[in-house]
Order: structure tokens, then C-alpha cells, then sequence
């Protein structure tokens, strides 16, 4: 008989042992990104209050929303900045 064992990859270990070493993968707005950690793959964003959690399918939806609103935004501004200077 085989024996199983249920230790984690050796990256996974890295982290356990070390901590994450978290990265800037998306910057969704100038306040909110999403980090992933570079051993592991284990990926975080900010919520409403400036904390890190868990990346999850809610938080997924809700930085791409967040992100479109916020791209118009910023196109509408720069229209309106471009539009008043050549007045």
C-alpha cells in the first residue's frame, strides 16, 4: 500500500513558512488593485475599507464593474478638459 500524505507543494510551503509575497497584478482604480503572490498564485484584493481579502467570483464582478465605471469616468473628464481648452 501507498502512503498519501497531504503536504503542501513546495511553494505553498515557502509561504507558510515566510509569508506571500504579494504583487500588483490589475490596478482596477487609483484605490483599488488586485495582488496575486508570486510563489503561490494566491490572489487578494482591496474591499471598501482598504483591507486585503480574498480574490472571490463576488469581488471579480465587482472590481470589473468598478472598473468600467471608472474608466468612463476618466475618458469623460479628459474629453471635457480637451473641450474647454480649445474654447
Amino acid at each position: 500500500m501507498k502512503k498519501t500524505s497531504n503536504a503542501p507543494a513546495p511553494m505553498k510551503l515557502y509561504c507558510n513558512l515566510f509569508g506571500h509575497n504579494y504583487q500588483v497584478s490589475k490596478k482596477v482604480t487609483s484605490h483599488v488593485k488586485e495582488y496575486t503572490c508570486k510563489c503561490c498564485k494566491k490572489q487578494l484584493t482591496t474591499n471598501s475599507n482598504g483591507a486585503l481579502t480574498e480574490l472571490t467570483p463576488k469581488f471579480k464582478e465587482i472590481n470589473s464593474i468598478l472598473e468600467e465605471m471608472y474608466l468612463r469616468r476618466t475618458h469623460r473628464s479628459r474629453e471635457k478638459a480637451l473641450s474647454s481648452s480649445i474654447y
